[in-house]
């Protein structure tokens, strides 16, 4: 995710996130290599033996970082929760990936932020700047997190206008005996999923716009989110503190809870189990204290509360809904007496929801005469999922958006190539293709302009722009567009003013923010979604754009356009499951073996540091080490550690960071930026990310912010760089696939050095590796709206 658990101490011991035990080895290395001859074989003087054994200090003290996308691609199953029962913030150990993704997306919450010395520090660094003018900006997430819920509010208002049930996601109604029989019934198979749930019939829609308004209005500029009341964080602390919990909880909780958070709290311990970071072992914990011999595993308030923990963490793998049988093993894996009854009365409190997709019944023409062929074994009926309500709601509201673009459309036959003649003719159009296929969407918006059509390309990262060369100028990131700092404006109904969208990193986009962006779109306006489909799919839960490629119901244009040079030549193969040897006379690609992870982190602070610019011209500041995790003795945090120590050594005085240190900014869930720290002062740390000043309010520098020399390729993906070092130490051979290293491979534009330490364990990834798979409703929700009637 995306990345991004309840330690109370910041940078509290961690697992090898997302990282296994492999085998190590060295195969031989590549005919050219970016070290001058005779590098390999120097010995190591002094300081850097120390710096490589800084570099191990994996979970050594340092801000604690909450990682958005939270990689998932350690494989675990999230029902079937892998955890070290007991865990507590002293040893933070876990096991698996599942636990390594909510590991690196929780909030340290038992600290405050680390970023207390900003303010003191700061200001003598500040000093000379227009603080009162800096004071009054608002920050890009901020702005971002207002504008998204005040259009969600519009997209839920519109959903209650159409004047029926929201199709399998509405809220439960009717009693709870009628419902809890219904679920046993789709379970026992005596009744189809549809007893659950009714589809309403199609709402007329709104008549396409005759012609394009004069003038489009923007939506106000977005206030800064409020702050929990002073009066309503101490009383939530009081009643911390009457359980030993840590009260530097309270702000936390009182963000997550709201106005009354601590009659809450009282009334219902395990919700604290909604703050982010919060295990469950610690809201036990809480509850026994609070509610004495009164409290036991099966208490409903419990089990519900934990139904819904499970299901929002399988969100951060992707997940949008789980079988309801994960879900009860996940329960039981919880000390859960009954997970059955746990499910059912989760579903009857409303907290979750039941689904269960039809399938459609195959129709039988014997012809006369003919004897009726024997049937066919009877297919297994799909699966019962549950999930959350914000999930659902998002996803069916963006299966229905799609289908209204389709449907709304004017068709009209254009010339010029084939991507623009089905753009033409069709209000959803999917595009494919490897980072030279940009070009044809982007040539696509410029013919449509040139037509008189109001046309915008969208990116999924501010790199993405650069990327395009003179036609990014016009260019917006998704996030900038959701949140109305970037685009054409919008029109009386507070649809944005388009004619055609086009949207580049389409693999990138969550069910939630795509719902938002589509439902934005005016009748009639035409999406071209493009992008590679080989690549890591979006941090956060959902998988839109592979879901729209599999239902098959737009045009799919595949783009013949080949990545060229050895990279693209290289990163084509992987695409095929092939690993192949790829003549580089350039050094565009270097293979260096190494033998452990402390020689992984040596290696890489000497590539980055002196043979990369050295050899290949390419500065250290444009090059970008990408590793599997967060953790273990190679991931981002140890080679973050090192590669600090050796480019801008410093003291960490402002919560951590220095001035000139490269950071990683994670401004909403699933979105990272990278950029440089500035300055810091009274308010935060300033950083420079791209062409854009940003500041991090001191509140959220603990949470937001944390180094960013190193990455995960969920973190990297959309975005690319001159020159990347790829680092694979042995114990990272569990968390390969062929997605991940081809979307690590993939980030390099004129020279790849892969820090090679699992053997045979890259060319079995890309042979036989497959990306875990996510549990979505979108593919099936689409096939039922927009079903091809057969001839």
């Amino acid at each position: 995710m995306t990345e991004p658990s309840g330690e109370t101490a910041p940078e509290a011991a961690e697992p090898a996130e997302d990282l296994q035990e492999g085998t190590t080895g060295a195969p031989a290395p590549a005919p050219d290599a970016t070290e001058e001859p005779g590098t390999a074989e120097e010995p190591r003087s002094a300081d850097e033996a120390d710096a490589a054994a800084e570099g191990q200090a994996a979970d050594a003290a340092g801000p604690a970082e909450v990682d958005a996308e939270d990689e998932a691609e350690g494989g675990a199953e999230v029902g079937a929760e892998g955890e070290a029962g007991g865990e507590t913030a002293g040893d933070g150990e876990a096991a698996g990936g599942a636990e390594a993704a909510a590991e690196d997306q929780a909030v340290e919450a038992a600290e405050p932020a680390g970023a207390a010395e900003v303010g003191a520090e700061g200001r003598t660094a500040a000093e000379g700047e227009a603080d009162a003018a800096a004071a009054a900006a608002l920050s890009e997430a901020q702005a971002e997190l207002a504008a998204q819920r005040e259009l969600r509010a519009r997209i839920e208002a519109r959903k209650a206008e159409k004047g029926g049930p929201v199709a399998a996601g509405a809220k439960l109604s009717g009693t709870a005996a009628d419902l809890l029989a219904a679920v046993r019934a789709v379970e026992g198979g005596a009744a189809s999923g549809s007893t659950l749930y009714e589809a309403p019939d199609p709402a007329p829609r709104r008549p396409a716009p005759e012609a394009a308004p004069a003038v489009t209005v923007r939506p106000p500029a977005p206030v800064r989110a409020p702050a929990p009341a002073p009066g309503t964080t101490a009383a939530v602390r009081e009643v911390l503190a009457k359980s030993g919990a840590p009260e530097a909880l309270a702000g936390h909780v009182a963000a997550t809870l709201g106005e009354g958070a601590a009659a809450a709290l009282l009334d219902d311990p395990w919700q604290l189990l909604t703050v982010p970071g919060v295990r469950p072992e610690q809201a036990d914990g809480f509850a026994r204290a609070l509610l004495g011999p009164a409290c036991g595993p099966d208490d409903p308030r419990r089990t519900v509360a934990l139904t819904v923990w499970i299901l929002d963490r399988a969100a951060l793998q992707g997940h949008t809904a789980l079988e309801i049988q994960a879900v009860r093993a996940g329960l039981a894996g919880h000390a859960v007496p009954d997970p059955e009854s746990a499910v059912e009365e989760a579903v009857a409190a409303g907290a979750v929801l039941v689904f269960q997709e039809e399938s459609p019944e195959p129709e039988e023409h014997p012809e006369d005469g003919e004897a009726p062929e024997e049937s066919a074994p009877e297919e297994p009926a799909s699966p019962v999922l549950l999930g959350l309500d914000r999930y659902a709601m998002a996803e069916e509201s963006l299966a229905d958006a799609l289908a209204r673009l389709a449907r709304t459309v004017t068709a009209a036959e254009w010339d010029g190539t084939e991507l623009e003649r089905a753009a033409g003719a069709h209000g959803l159009v999917l595009h494919t293709g490897g980072e030279a296929s940009r070009a044809e969407p982007v040539a696509l918006a410029a013919a449509a302009r040139a037509r008189g059509l109001r046309t915008l390309v969208a990116v999924h990262a501010e790199d993405g722009r650069r990327a395009l060369g003179a036609a990014g100028e016009d260019a917006v990131t998704v996030a900038a567009l959701l949140s109305g700092t970037a685009g054409p404006g919008r029109d009386e109904e507070g649809a944005l003013a388009l004619d055609l969208l086009v949207v580049l990193d389409a693999p990138q986009l969550d069910v939630e923010s795509a719902a938002m962006l589509v439902e934005s779109l005016p009748d009639g306006c035409r999406l071209v979604l493009s992008g590679d489909p080989g690549v890591l799919g979006a941090p956060g839960a959902g998988q839109v754009f592979t879901d729209v490629l599999a239902a098959r119901v737009c045009p799919r244009i595949a783009s013949r356009l080949p990545d060229p040079g050895p990279l693209g030549e290289l990163v084509s193969g992987i695409g095929a499951g092939e690993l192949n040897q790829v003549d580089a006379p350039g050094k565009e690609i270097v293979i260096v073996p190494v033998r452990d992870a402390g020689e992984a982190v040596h290696r890489t602070v000497q590539l980055v540091a002196d043979s990369v610019p050295r050899a290949i011209g390419v500065p250290s500041e444009q090059t970008q080490v990408v590793t599997v995790g967060h953790g273990g003795s190679a991931g981002t945090r140890a080679l973050n550690t090192a590669l600090k120590q050796r480019l801008n050594p410093g003291p960490g005085r402002f919560g951590g960071y220095d001035v000139g240190d490269r950071v990683a900014y994670a401004p909403a869930p699933g979105r990272t930026v990278t950029g440089t720290v500035l300055s810091a002062d009274a308010e935060g740390l300033r950083l420079r990310c791209g062409d854009e000043a940003v500041l991090v309010p001191r509140e959220r520098v603990e949470s937001e912010l944390r180094h960013g020399w190193a990455l995960t390729a969920h973190q990297a993906a959309g975005t690319r760089w001159p020159a990347v070092v790829v680092v694979l130490p042995g114990d990272a051979a569990g968390g390969l696939s062929r997605p991940w290293v081809y979307t690590a491979f993939g980030r390099a534009e004129r020279h790849l050095s892969v820090v090679h330490g699992v053997d045979q364990a890259l060319p079995r990834a890309v042979a036989e590796g497959v990306a875990p798979e996510r549990t979505t409703r979108l593919r099936p929700l689409l096939e039922t709206l927009l079903a091809v009637p057969e001839e």
